[in-house]
């Protein structure tokens, strides 16, 4: 069977990352810019001035779409898309995490393709590339900079869908730790474990492969080793350092092989409660879903328990997972995550919805276990929301 492996034409990471990726810029000729932020990142933290800078020292004339929200919208699509037509802008640069990502792919699928996002959700419904588009990351969790994924909110539906294309593959991805520097503990948290969640569920996907594997584990690994460190002391280069490479490295897993019910049901949660954190609620759920999976998968998880720092190295599959759900559980707790959706106010009226919602997720497919039925996806919920 062939197997597809999918990459950004260029991906740039490490200190000054930001710098050599405008030099790219000025190499293709570039002429504006439209930046895709949030008002936070770009009003109130400012954030965005050293891209600002840079921009006006190489000659590269920008406007700034900055009503991005935490889980961004068709409308919020919509409103960039015709800003960008607008101002007249021949590529995109967003700057941020997942939510200006994957907002901005929607602007450049949109830009290039007509339409609405809603016509492109599901796999490879793009006929046209989206336009060209520079992802400067400032957190370290989505993968979202170097993905083919966008997830975005329908606002009238009050649920997410995902528009899985290698046509909206930014043309460049950038991942400066310089940047992330100044992310608050929470962020920290929630998109280290976002990472973890990519990772897991990459390496027990019925997609996973030889080329997708060992990323996966070595994002395993950096996150255990690094997270807790970056969430105490956020000005720790060799944290921040490693928890940059372990979200490419998730997200590098997950472009190819995929994800899960972890995400399939989290998109869902976060289409009706739009001020959770995706990250947060990933981590909330990872412990369910992955004792769920285990049982038909049992084996994958003695190597996930040695790259999350079991010190014998002889466990059986079972104690593997044991260790394995024990690990992320400690991990939620020092982070301090909550460890039920019902802790992050989740309501149990909105699981039908939810669940009948998640089934038609794409990210369903790949899971190592599936459900036979929707009451087994609404049961799976109700284990996350009450913690049994």
């Amino acid at each position: 069977m062939a197997e597809y492996f999918f990459m950004p034409p260029m991906s740039i990471t490490g200190a000054g990352a930001l710098k050599s990726a405008g030099d790219e810029m000025v190499a293709e000729g570039y002429g504006k810019a439209l930046i895709v932020t949030d008002e936070v990142l770009h009003r109130k933290v400012r954030a965005t001035k050293v891209l600002m800078d840079m921009l006006t020292k190489l000659s590269i004339e920008y406007a700034v779409y900055d009503r991005v929200t935490p889980n961004p919208t068709v409308a919020e699509v919509q409103a960039g898309a015709q800003m960008l037509k607008a101002e007249d802008c021949d590529f995109i640069i967003s700057f941020g995490g997942g939510s200006p990502h994957d907002c901005a792919k929607g602007i450049g699928i949109v830009a290039n393709n007509g339409g609405s996002i809603r016509d492109y959700a599901g796999v490879n419904r793009m006929k046209t590339k989206m336009l060209p588009m520079f992802a400067v990351n400032t957190t370290s969790g989505t993968g979202s900079e170097m993905t083919r994924f966008a997830i975005i909110t329908d606002e009238e539906q009050q649920s997410k869908f995902p528009v899985v294309d290698w046509r909206c593959t930014p043309s460049v991805s950038v991942d400066d730790p310089e940047l992330m520097v100044g992310m608050p503990p929470g962020l920290t948290a929630a998109t280290g474990m976002d990472a973890l969640s990519h990772a897991i569920e990459a390496y027990v996907s019925t997609a996973a492969t030889p080329l997708t594997n060992p990323g996966a584990l070595h994002a395993m690994q950096l996150v255990v080793k690094s997270l807790p460190t970056a969430y105490k002391d956020g000005k720790n280069e060799q944290a921040r350092s490693d928890l940059t490479y372990a979200e490419f490295l998730a997200g590098m897993a997950f472009n190819n092989a995929s994800l899960g019910y972890v995400h399939a049901m989290s998109h869902q949660v976060g289409g009706v409660y739009h001020n959770l954190a995706h990250g947060a609620i990933n981590a909330v759920l990872m412990p369910y879903v992955e004792a769920y999976n285990a049982k038909a998968v049992p084996d994958r998880f003695i190597d996930i328990a040695n790259a999350m720092g079991a010190k014998d190295r002889n466990l059986s599959a079972e104690q593997a997972v044991d260790y394995v759900l024990t690990k992320i559980r400690a991990l939620n707790q020092e982070l301090n995550i909550p460890s039920t959706l019902a802790e992050l106010g989740v309501e149990e009226s909105a699981i039908p919805h939810m669940a009948a919602n998640a089934l038609n997720d794409p990210c369903c497919l790949t899971n190592p276990r599936q459900v036979s039925s929707v009451q087994e996806m609404e049961n799976l919920f109700r284990q996350a929301l009450h913690g049994n």
